[in-house]
């Protein structure tokens, strides 16, 4: 054989054959894959091909186009679920050693790869399932597939990784896979809801849903897009751009009859094109029912384009013969009562069968106006959008609902026993967080080990982003100048990063602060007249105004920017980023007008505040409409004093949350600490830090119980509820006419940190507290030991100096459940567990480590504890949700905890090891002190044990399952008071 390397392009075009031959099919033998194809290829002659394949790998630069085809296909498989040739889970090595040895390469190859394409980290979705009938099949997919391949190319084509486009195909799937088959004989009706961050592409997911969901089958595609024209309008447009496309929006027409006649998009011919009507080409069309700037119409019009045809009319609808060869119908519909109504009425008029058709509904912000608010009672009506939605639901006997949120609250609140309702009866998705994406975790300082004094912008997220806004007799000139003034310099950044990092015209298209202080109009109106008095007397163009930018660069942006540019442009002095404050200041103030209020459809229907339409570097001051799914671009400074009660509407507040690529560390959000005298008092960023961990443990909760006991899901949607914690009391994680009964009875937490955060404010409950624990840090040893946990992979390493001691099981168990609490029974789910697994058929634990953390660095606080008075570290914490603490703990304490009750793997530490054993559980103690109460300790460490917190968090063994292996044990109350699920044990237990 002749051994030949051929130059790239043949190269190329061979490894391009052999990869769309593998495509959409299992990994196979490669060598002999490319002798097949380079039997076709001319200009190929027979050469080493392996050979040949790892010196091109080993040569590739970044971008090189045989990499890139690789990746893309390596990713396929790294994600697909399920599949016959591996058993390994996705996005694993183990999967990947599967991938090369079906492809038979050598184990150089395989290494190779793995440098220039590495396995994905991309998590997958979470989901909580009732048991259903696979029927999404390659085999049924196969020939079918229109609309997903071009959308999935377009993802692509907008700079998404292949990662990326993998995790919204994989996430699309697994919503797709548990709707009803459209061509199944008998109808069903699934419902679900898919959960993701606000602001973090939820629309491309739904888009990968619909398009998948079309391909499939469906026929009529419903999406409610929010409750308000502007919300409808932007679903609209991006839905007809990015997937049903041009030859389907003009309908064999001119372009220049297209709704989207003047739009700039349009023109540049960005809207996604196939070359020709679908069906000409093999496809099936899409057929519009609502246009950009026109909901749902009714009468003829509608009616008309209701009708479905077939081919095959002696069969049904929903039989293969007919439904692959029926045109789609889309519509974006305002959740709004009357146009819900021509909907419902206009269905009922068609001559097609409506159970012959299927259907899928897909409600953006499902929690807003679908959900019913009435009394749960049986004579009560429904609200006017529930009640539309319900009849939708009933007319349509083969429609799936799917909703989607990122404050899922209200909906699994929702009575799972009204079967005419939208509770998500068979699933639940949570998404993963989105790579880049910038959420509410990136404005706090979770599990932070350092103190507030050791603090740096590096290492802290609030130092970083978040700026006090503390106003005094409601007069906040000061703190909305100096935001407005980081506007104008974050604004000449983008323009300095521009230039200096060459980004191109377009990268920082948008530019936009954000105020948002009340939803009422004439508020806006006042502050319109404030703020626009403020721009035009700032002087930027002046020595004042150029000193107070100067201030403001060098003792924030510069040190920020410093430590989190990510290798974007930095001026090394306010010199080097004058000459752009001026070009800065003429595009916001373009048309003399910096600012746009947000506060009625007139605004977008003028264009001022058309994203789409044109480049937009403005001050926009809002309220409702800036809370609820509309994005805001290029947003980068936030100015935020709104109130809210609940969870949920202060979570959809946060338009500060989204994508920020180039300018992350610009981003800067002004927020009220404490709100006007006279009201109840809201520390806004904590309220918002609060809501960040209620939704995080949700979706803690939500993974932890999705993995499979025996092949069968531990909860049901309908068991869900329990699941949703509160860590603020003024702050319910949804109004109080959305959340029903749920009691939970047991949280087992094998090899898991526990902590409790509502400890009792009463002196008489706290002294008794303390009295219960003083006889435990008597017998703690008088000696410290230090305790390590290494994580090589991340470079880092977690360290405790420890006073140690141990418990007898039943020791533990009485101490906990003589304690007292905040709230009458509020630690009794967890008591359930500890008594399981300390007494009965299902004791799993032996002993409890007890390790009480020395602080050893600088003036060592200490408070006298126990019969001797012996002296231990005290911990300053305050109720940060008052009246709830936060986490007292911090992440290096957890790390050891876990590890001594096997929740770790090795520590890579021999003091840690020597405590470490299988029936081991782990308990932490914190003495607290509240800082009001720093004041009452006496030299000698003394304090009154009514003002002492004794905190603790436990680590049960990992291998203490409980008396079976599900996690959760629960009642879920319907309206009718009838217990839905009671999972049972043994009676012995």
């Amino acid at each position: 054989m002749t051994v030949h390397t051929p130059d790239a392009a043949p190269r190329i075009a061979l490894h391009h054959a052999v990869l769309a031959d593998l495509s959409g099919s299992k990994p196979k033998r490669l060598v002999r894959a490319m002798e097949y194809q380079a039997e076709d290829l001319s200009g190929t002659a027979q050469y080493a091909f392996e050979a040949d394949f790892q010196q091109a790998l080993r040569a590739a630069e970044a971008g090189d186009q045989l990499v890139e085809m690789w990746r893309k296909q390596l990713v396929q498989w790294d994600f697909t679920e399920n599949p016959l040739w591996s058993a390994a889970s996705p996005r694993t090595e183990e999967r990947r050693a599967d991938i090369y040895r079906e492809l038979a390469v050598e184990e150089e190859t395989a290494k190779l790869l793995d440098t220039v394409c590495p396995v994905p980290l991309v998590p997958g979705p979470v989901v909580i399932s009732k048991d259903f009938k696979a029927w999404r099949t390659v085999e049924s997919k196969h020939g079918r597939e229109w609309y997903w391949p071009r959308y999935s190319a377009l993802l692509s084509k907008k700079g998404w990784s292949e990662e990326a486009v993998a995790g919204v195909d994989l996430a699309a799937d697994s919503v797709v896979e548990r709707l009803a088959d459209p061509t199944r004989p008998d109808a069903y009706q699934s419902k679900g809801l898919v959960v993701g961050y606000v602001q973090s592409g939820k629309t491309a997911n739904f888009t990968g849903v619909i398009a998948k969901a079309m391909d499939a089958g469906y026929r009529l595609i419903i999406v409610l897009g929010g409750t308000l024209n502007l919300l409808r309008d932007q679903t609209q447009r991006r839905l007809d751009k990015e997937l049903v496309g041009r030859e389907n929006i003009m309908g064999g027409g001119s372009e220049y009859d297209s709704d989207y006649y003047d739009d700039p998009e349009w023109l540049q011919r960005k809207f996604v094109e196939f070359g020709d009507r679908p069906s000409a080409l093999g496809g099936f069309d899409i057929v519009r029912l609502t246009t950009r700037h026109d909901d749902y119409k009714a009468l003829l019009q509608g009616i008309t384009a209701l009708e479905f045809e077939k081919q095959e009319p002696a069969v049904p609808l929903y039989d293969a013969r007919n439904l692959h060869r029926s045109a789609a119908r889309l519509m974006v519909v305002k959740k709004n009562k009357s146009v819900l109504g021509k909907l419902v009425k206009d269905l009922k008029k068609i001559r097609t069968p409506l159970s012959e058709i299927p259907v899928l509904i897909i409600d953006d912000e499902s929690d807003e106006a679908s959900v019913n608010t009435s009394r749960p009672k049986p004579d009560a009506d429904r609200t006017a959008i529930n009640q539309k939605i319900s009849e939708l639901l009933t007319l349509l006997p083969r429609a799936q609902y799917v909703g989607y949120t990122a404050t899922p609250y209200a909906n699994v609140f929702i009575d799972p026993s009204d079967t005419a309702d939208i509770f998500p009866k068979d699933f639940i998705i949570s998404l993963p967080r989105p790579e880049g994406y910038m959420g509410a975790s990136d404005f706090h300082d979770f599990d932070s080990d350092d103190p507030d004094e050791q603090r740096t912008y590096a290492t802290s997220n609030e130092m970083a982003h978040v700026r006090d806004v503390v106003v005094s007799d409601e007069d906040d000139t000061e703190p909305l100048e100096r935001a407005i003034d980081m506007y104008v310099l974050t604004a000449a950044m983008k323009l300095f990063r521009r230039d200096r990092d060459v980004l191109g015209e377009d990268y920082f298209r948008h530019h936009t602060m954000l105020i948002h202080e009340s939803n009422w109009v004439e508020s806006h109106r006042e502050l319109l007249s404030r703020i626009t008095k403020l721009w035009w007397q700032a002087g930027y163009s002046s020595s004042p105004g150029h000193a107070r930018l100067r201030t403001l660069f060098e003792s924030d942006i510069a040190p920020v920017s410093a430590v989190r540019a990510a290798g974007y442009g930095i001026p090394d002095t306010y010199d080097q980023l004058m000459p752009y404050v001026g070009p800065a200041v003429m595009n916001i103030s373009a048309d003399q007008k910096p600012i746009i209020v947000v506060n009625g459809d007139k605004d977008i229907e003028t264009g001022e505040a058309d994203f789409d339409r044109r480049p937009i570097w403005k001050i926009l001051i809002g309220g409702q409409k800036l809370s609820r799914g509309f994005t805001v671009e290029g947003l980068t400074v936030s100015y935020f004093r709104r109130r809210s009660t609940n969870a949920s509407a202060l979570m959809q507040m946060g338009r500060w949350f989204g994508f920020r690529e180039g300018y992350r560390d610009l981003v800067r959000l002004y927020i009220g600490r404490e709100e006007e005298h006279g009201k109840q008092d809201i520390d806004l960023y904590k309220a918002f830090e609060s809501v960040c961990m209620d939704e995080e443990s949700f979706r803690r909760e939500l993974e932890q119980y999705a993995v499979m006991v025996d092949g069968v899901p531990q909860v049901t949607p309908a068991q869900v509820p329990p699941l949703v914690s509160q860590h603020l009391p003024l702050l319910k994680p949804t109004s109080a006419n959305k959340m029903y009964n749920a009691r939970l009875v047991e949280i087992r937490s094998p090899g898991l940190w526990r902590e409790p955060f509502g400890y009792p404010s009463r002196s008489v409950d706290l002294r008794h507290n303390t009295n219960l624990w003083s006889p435990i840090f008597d017998r703690l040893s008088t000696a410290t030991t230090d305790y390590a946990y290494h994580f090589p992979e991340k470079g880092i390493v977690h360290r405790v100096t420890a006073l140690t001691g141990r418990l007898e099981p039943a020791e533990f168990l009485d101490i906990i459940r003589e304690m007292r609490w905040l709230t009458l029974g509020q630690f009794d789910p967890h008591i359930e567990y500890l008594t399981a697994i300390t007494r009965g058929p299902a004791a799993a634990v032996d002993e409890w480590i007890v390790l009480a953390p020395q602080t050893m660095r600088g003036a060592t606080r200490e408070v006298a504890l126990g019969a001797t008075g012996r002296s231990f570290t005290r911990w300053e914490r305050v109720r940060r949700r008052d009246p709830l603490f936060g986490a007292i703990s911090t992440s290096r304490h957890r790390s050891i905890a876990m590890r001594v009750a096997g929740g770790l793997p090795d520590s890579g530490d021999l003091n840690t090891e020597s405590l470490a054993a299988d029936g081991r559980g782990t308990v932490m103690l914190y003495p607290v002190v509240e800082p009001r109460y720093s004041a009452d300790i006496s030299p000698e460490g003394h304090i009154d044990p009514g003002k002492l917190v004794i905190g603790f968090g436990f680590v049960a063994p990992a291998s203490a399952r409980g008396y079976d292996d599900r996690i959760i044990r629960f009642r879920t109350i319907d309206s009718t008071d009838a217990v839905i699920v009671d999972v049972p044990h043994d009676e012995n237990d």
